[in-house]
């Protein structure tokens, strides 16, 4: 989700490449080359190809679910992957975005910054934050970005946000964990941020997340009322009744001022990207994805 929005808005201003693997798509917007990341060879010939200036990683294996049922995969992808990119991309005289999570920490208290200590509780977790150790220490001019985000996905199914829209629209009832907090970007968003970031030269570790925080289920209260469904279909949910296996962070508060005073700018909060949410929503934005979908899609 991250990477093609991230595409999309690059491609505005810039030459893109787009690296996809078992989702092909079709676009004029920027250039789409397909590469399998666990093949030794892969990074060097994408990276040969596109001879860029910027590297935006976003691959990663982001369910928590499936990390818990692979750890050997996750830790391939997540924390192997990102390090060997990170030292191909230093040698070549790129520069480097890696995206990591706001999952690191345990969330027991909120309010991070950049300077407090992870405490990662699942798979996933930990080995985004070994990436970050990974990176950093192979690429020390590198940015690591800590998100979470929403938005409109290639397949609809991708952020919590769609969750919410999809199920309610077809009057499906659906939980919403009152005891878990979060502070997500419009994936939109977050790629312009991106960008400013990358062309104000900035480096090292930074939150990006939105300056509003929010519970989970009030984050679909939310949703439901910008698109006026019906918020009573939304279940009020403790974590720990929603038989998940990853263990998850109840309160991923993030203080995201060091980004903010860098850029030299407000970052949007949560009614700015949910009414974004819904704008892009009205323009089509979601099946205009859908159609870039190949039909032979694996």
């Amino acid at each position: 989700m991250l990477g093609l929005n991230f595409a999309l808005e690059a491609a505005k201003q810039h030459t893109v490449f787009g690296t996809v693997h078992n989702h092909p798509i079709k676009t004029k917007a920027f250039k789409v080359l397909r590469a399998n990341f666990l093949d030794p060879f892969a990074l060097d010939q994408v990276l040969t190809q596109a001879n860029p200036d910027w590297v935006v990683h976003c691959a990663a294996l982001a369910n928590l679910e499936a990390c818990e049922d692979n750890p050997a995969l996750a830790r391939q992808l997540n924390t192997e992957l990102p390090e060997k990119l990170a030292s191909i991309v230093a040698r070549g005289g790129a520069r480097l975005l890696h995206v990591s999570t706001d999952s690191v920490f345990d969330g027991q208290r909120g309010e991070y910054t950049e300077y407090d200590v992870p405490n990662p509780l699942s798979v996933y977790a930990q080995t985004k934050f070994d990436s970050e150790l990974a990176v950093a220490s192979a690429n020390p001019g590198a940015i690591i970005a800590r998100v979470n985000l929403f938005g409109w996905s290639l397949s609809g199914k991708r952020s919590l946000a769609e969750f919410f829209y999809y199920n309610l629209q077809a009057h499906e009832p659906v939980k919403g964990f009152t005891d878990v907090y979060f502070c997500p970007l419009l994936a939109n968003d977050l790629a312009q941020i991106f960008l400013q970031m990358m062309n104000g030269g900035l480096k090292g570790l930074y939150h990006v997340v939105s300056r509003e925080c929010i519970t989970k289920y009030d984050f679909g209260v939310r949703i439901s009322h910008q698109f006026g469904l019906d918020s009573t279909l939304i279940i009020p949910t403790s974590v720990t009744d929603g038989g998940l296996k990853a263990a998850r962070s109840p309160n991923l508060t993030l203080k995201s001022d060091k980004l903010a005073n860098d850029i030299n700018r407000s970052i949007p909060g949560l009614s700015t990207g949910i009414e974004g949410f819904y704008t892009l929503y009205q323009q089509s934005y979601p099946q205009k994805l859908f159609g870039m979908r190949l039909r032979n899609e694996s």
